[in-house]
């Protein structure tokens, strides 16, 4: 016979270790190979060795015994059969481990919530500003109309489950030589988990309890959303279960680019391209605005491209707070690149005037310039 092993060892443990080390070890190596779970041929032995290891140690005095003598203090071959006693604490264990004895079971009979469900909304960029109301078209399950939820035709009524009770799950009860009785509980085959038989099903929802149908539900847009923007409808889910209440609607907000303006928060921005005379000479211009409107700007004389102006209050309004950002436009000086020759003449005077050099001019156009009418 092979010499037995530590029973530290067998559990992993130290040997300064608390009750709670104790069972956690003995939880995790039980779970790895329970002879129901692990279909190992050597699963079984290995498991009785386990178990005898946890008997031993979880009981103070049996410990303290071994802790001083090993194996030989314990009496005879220390075999499992030797500590049957500790079974009371094993019970519990299992229950932990395994959910025997009804553990770590939900009651199949009470109220369940109903589903959540989502939907996408893609809005203008107008809109998100400023706020909207959209109406949307939302299928989602029902309590059956007909039966009024119960599943069985109007004039008769569900009866009972004769196999479980009501309580919607059948117990299995299996004797072992290591546990003795150990209760496991299943689905009821015959109601389902419903706890109850419909003898003459709806003829609306053949029984099922909830339809699907289509509803229009207005979502109020609040001004100021953007990409993502998350707004819940509380109650506008799927429909509960056994009572349960309903679950929410969360509708999903993406937002359209803009032609003109790029978001930052609650500020936008606009790029205004300006000619070489506007910026040199300043210009009062009219630029367009969120709203649909214009606005001037005055644009100072010698203005450098990149030179940003700011418009206060002429942005996205701001989401649950008051007030709105503001609108940046930032002015491009362009370059024309189809002059005329007149208007190169024109050009090339002012660049001597200035003192700037420049490209010769093409030759017809250098006779017009030598000799002009």
């Amino acid at each position: 016979m092979s010499e037995k092993r530590d029973y530290y060892e067998v559990l992993g443990i130290e040997r300064g270790a608390d009750e709670q080390a104790l069972k956690r070890a003995f939880r995790k190596l039980a779970q790895q190979y329970h002879p129901d779970v692990n279909p190992e041929e050597d699963a079984e032995a290995k498991f009785k060795e386990i178990n005898e290891a946890y008997q031993v140690l979880s009981d103070p005095q049996k410990r303290a015994v071994y802790d001083r003598f090993g194996h030989s203090g314990l009496g005879g071959s220390g075999g499992f059969s030797d500590f049957s006693q500790g079974f009371g604490d094993l019970g519990s264990i299992f229950e932990e481990v395994f959910g025997f004895g009804g553990m770590g079971r939900g009651n199949r009979r009470a109220p369940r919530r109903g589903a959540d469900l989502r939907v996408d909304i893609r809005l203008s960029f107008e809109d998100a500003a400023f706020g909207t109301q959209e109406e949307i078209e939302v299928p989602r399950m029902e309590d059956c109309d007909v039966c009024q939820g119960s599943g069985a035709e109007p004039g008769t009524t569900p009866v009972r489950c004769s196999t479980c009770g009501g309580s919607g799950e059948v117990q299995r009860r299996q004797q072992s030589p290591l546990f003795g009785t150990i209760v496991t509980a299943t689905t009821c085959p015959a109601c389902h988990g419903e706890g109850e038989v419909i003898s003459t099903a709806c003829s609306q929802c053949n029984g099922r309890k909830r339809v699907q149908v289509s509803r229009k539900i207005k979502v109020n847009v609040p001004a100021g959303v953007d990409n993502g923007t998350r707004i819940r409808l509380a109650g506008e889910g799927e429909a509960g279960t056994l009572g349960g209440p309903r679950g929410n609607l969360y509708v999903m907000l993406s937002v359209e680019e803009h032609p003109l303006f790029k978001r930052d928060e609650f500020d936008i921005h606009l790029e205004l391209p300006i000619s070489i005379p506007q910026a040199t000479l300043g210009a009062t211009l009219e630029i367009p605005t969120l709203g649909g409107g214009t606005e001037s700007l005055d644009i100072p004389a010698g203005t450098q491209t990149g030179r940003s102006f700011r418009k206060a209050g002429m942005g996205i309004a701001r989401l649950q707070r008051s007030g709105r950002g503001d609108m940046i436009v930032t002015v491009k000086v362009v370059t024309p690149t189809d002059l005329t020759e007149e208007q190169e003449i024109l050009v090339r005077q002012l660049a001597e005037s200035l003192g700037d050099e420049v490209n010769e001019p093409r030759r017809g156009l250098l006779d017009r310039i030598l000799r002009p009418d």
